[in-house]
C-alpha cells in the first residue's frame, strides 16, 4: 500500500487492504457453503494449533481450536478473533468517517476462519469485519474498510497437496511481500508500518509452494494490488541457517501495463517492482527481524506516470517475552523516495509514492502486550516524522504538519 496525498493516504490504506476484495464469486460461494455446513456438523473435538492465519507474535492463537466432523468435508477447524480498538492521535487527517477525529473507538476484528488441514484437497476461508490501522495514514473505520477494501471474505483459497513437499493454492491469497501481515492480531504491533504501506496485501491468483529441509520457496501468478488482471509474478526463497537464524529473498512485479485505478489498486504501485531481503533471529524470549525493501515505478506516459520513481526503506521489528503473559514489541523504520519530479515541465504530473515526490519519513512504535488464555489486551505508542514534505501532502486538517503521534489500545479474544 502506498501512502500519498491526503486522499491518497486513505487510498493507500484502502489499497493495501482492499487488494483482495473477492471477485471470484463461484469459488467464494463454494467455500462459504462448505463453511456453513461445518456449523451444523457433529462430533466437536479439539485439534492442534493451526498454520493459518499466520501469527508472528506476541499474540498466539488458541492452542485448542474447535474441530468439527463435517461429514464429506472431514475434520473442519473453526477459529476467530473479536477485538476492539481505541485511538488518540495528533494532527488527524480528514478522510471522512471517524478517522479525522482526535480520538475514537472502533472494531478492529470480528472474523472467523474455517479450514481443513488434512487430505489431498483442503480449503481455507476467512470472513468477517476488520479495520487495518496503518501509521502515517488516515484511519478507515471497520465498516468502510470491510466494504471498500477486501470485502467480507478477505482470504479464501483451495489447496491441493501434490506431495508432502509440494502444494498448489488457488484463490484470494496473502502476499509474499514484506515482513508484516495484514490484520492487527497477526503482528507485533497494532498498526502496520511505512514499508507495509508500499506493499500489496492480498491478491487473486495461483501459488505453488515447495519445502524440503531448511529450504522453502514459492512462486505465484496473481493480480498484484487486486487489479483483476493476472499480470504479476511473485516469488520467495527462504533458508533456515539453523534453529535461530533464517533469511528470505522476495521479489514481485508487474509483467505488463495495467491501467486499472481504484481505491484498491494504486496505479503507480500496481505497475511497479518490489523486493525484500529479510533476516530473522529467534532465540529464547527474543526475536529480531530486520529487513530491507526497494521498489521501482517506471515511466509510462500512456498510463499518466510521467516520471519514474523509487523507494528505499529499512525496518527492524523486535519482540521480547517478559514472561508467559507479558511481552514487548517494537518497530523502527525509515523510508525514502527518489525521482518522480517534473521540474519546469507544466504537462507533467509528479509521481508521488509517499508524502510527495522525493519525500522521506521515519517512525518508531512500541507495543506492550498482555495475553491470558484467549483474552488479550495491548497498548501502543507510535510516532511518525516526515523529513522532506511536499506542500499539501502532510498531516493535519491543513495537510501541512510534519509529524503525528498516536496512542492505541486493542483488546479482545482469540477463540
Amino acid at each position: 500500500m502506498i501512502i500519498q496525498s491526503p486522499s491518497l493516504h486513505t487510498q493507500r490504506v484502502l489499497e493495501r487492504t482492499a487488494r483482495s476484495r473477492p471477485g471470484t464469486g463461484a469459488l467464494r460461494s463454494l467455500l462459504l457453503l462448505g463453511g456453513c455446513s461445518v456449523l451444523f456438523g457433529v462430533g466437536v473435538a479439539h485439534a492442534d494449533p493451526l498454520p493459518a492465519p499466520s501469527f508472528s507474535g506476541p499474540l498466539v492463537p488458541n492452542p485448542n481450536p474447535l474441530s468439527v466432523d463435517a461429514g464429506p468435508f472431514g475434520s473442519v477447524s473453526v477459529t476467530g478473533q473479536i477485538s476492539g480498538i481505541g485511538v488518540l492521535q495528533s494532527h488527524a487527517t480528514d478522510a471522512g468517517g471517524i478517522g479525522n477525529r482526535d480520538g475514537f473507538v472502533d472494531l478492529s476484528n470480528a472474523q472467523i476462519e474455517i479450514q481443513t488441514t488434512q487430505g489431498p484437497l483442503q480449503f481455507y476461508v476467512q470472513a468477517g469485519a476488520y479495520s487495518l490501522p496503518s501509521l502515517g495514514s488516515s484511519y478507515l473505520q471497520a465498516t468502510k474498510a470491510t466494504d471498500q477494501l477486501f470485502g467480507p471474505v478477505p482470504v479464501a483459497y483451495a489447496k491441493a497437496m501434490i506431495s508432502p513437499e509440494l502444494s498448489v493454492m488457488v484463490g484470494l491469497l496473502p502476499t509474499m511481500v514484506g515482513a508484516e501481515s495484514t490484520f492487527t492480531f497477526q503482528n507485533i504491533n497494532i498498526e502496520r508500518g511505512l514499508l507495509w504501506n508500499q506493499e500489496p496485501a492480498i491478491s487473486r491468483g495461483v501459488q505453488i509452494n515447495y519445502a524440503h529441509g531448511p529450504l522453502s520457496a514459492a512462486v505465484s501468478l496473481n493480480d498484484g494490488y487486486y487489479s483483476g488482471k493476472l499480470n504479476w509474478f511473485s516469488s520467495t526463497l527462504s533458508y533456515a541457517i539453523d534453529s535461530s537464524n533464517s533469511i528470505s529473498i522476495v521479489g514481485a512485479g508487474s509483467l505488463s501495463r495495467n491501467d486499472k485505478f481504484s481505491t484498491a489498486t494504486p496505479l503507480a504501485q500496481n505497475n511497479s517492482n518490489i523486493f525484500n531481503l529479510i533476516y530473522s533471529y529467534n532465540s529464547g524470549p527474543l526475536t529480531l527481524t530486520p529487513y530491507l525493501q526497494y521498489s521501482h515505478v517506471g515511466r509510462d506516459d500512456r498510463l499518466g506516470i510521467n516520471r519514474s520513481a523509487d523507494t528505499y526503506g529499512g525496518a527492524l521489528l523486535v519482540k521480547y517475552a517478559l514472561n508467559k503473559e507479558w511481552s514487548l514489541g517494537a518497530r523502527a523504520e525509515y523510508l525514502k523516495t527518489i525521482g518522480g519530479v517534473c521540474g519546469m515541465d507544466s504537462n507533467c504530473t509528479p509521481t508521488n509514492l509517499l508524502y510527495g515526490a522525493r519525500s522521506d519519513a521515519w517512525s518508531l512504535t512500541v507495543t506492550p502486550t498482555y495475553q491470558k488464555g484467549v483474552f488479550f489486551a495491548r497498548g501502543e505508542l507510535s510516532y511518525t516524522q516526515i523529513g522532506r514534505l511536499e506542500a499539501g501532502y502532510g498531516f493535519g486538517r491543513d495537510l501541512n504538519q510534519r509529524d503525528q503521534v498516536r496512542a492505541l489500545v486493542e483488546t479482545g479474544i482469540l477463540f
